[in-house]
């Protein structure tokens, strides 16, 4: 089960990178803002079961 767990939180993430990145590259500064916020959601829920999630810095919230 907390492998289950575990991938769909990689794919959501792997979703929200890529939604990040198509909203960046069309200047969607809102759209940036809520798929870096999405990613941060990601990231805390992955840290409370000890999930890994690797990102880059320019992933996180705010990071345009």
């Amino acid at each position: 089960m907390a492998e289950v767990f575990g991938e769909e939180l990689r794919e959501q993430f792997a979703q929200a990178r890529q939604a990040l990145a198509a909203a960046r590259t069309v200047g969607d500064d809102a759209g940036a803002q809520a798929y870096g916020g999405r990613m941060s959601a990601l990231r805390r829920i992955a840290v409370r079961h000890g999930i890994e999630l690797p990102h880059a810095p320019e992933e996180d919230e705010g990071g345009n």
